[in-house]
């Protein structure tokens, strides 16, 4: 790790979004960002956030994005986001979104 530098929230968020259906663990992104586990999670957060709520919110916007734009199944959804499978996937997505993803991808496509 070079000394003064510091990985910004877009280089975890792309790591994440590139890592998302092996799961996107803390090490994965850490040793991918040239970090180790612990100095990622102290500079995330310092800015004010956690691999946690990153991981959270990629998984997200993907979701929405594929629902809205693709034709993919929602359990193949589920596996691209590293979900163990549709039903975690739709839970968490009704729970962020108040909606089921079936439901979200109908009213985003009229």
């Amino acid at each position: 790790m070079k000394l003064g530098h510091v990985p910004s929230q877009h280089a975890v968020r792309e790591a994440v979004a590139a890592s998302l259906q092996s799961g996107a663990s803390l090490q994965h992104i850490a040793s991918r960002l040239g970090f180790s586990a612990r100095s990622l999670q102290r500079h995330l957060a310092a800015s004010g956030t956690s691999h946690s709520e990153i991981v959270a919110e990629v998984r997200l916007v993907t979701a929405c994005r594929l629902l809205a734009e693709t034709d993919e199944k929602i359990s193949r959804i589920a596996l691209l986001l590293g979900y163990t499978g549709p039903t975690s996937f739709s839970r968490s997505f009704r729970r962020l979104m108040k909606i089921q993803p079936a439901n979200y991808r109908r009213q985003q496509r009229k």
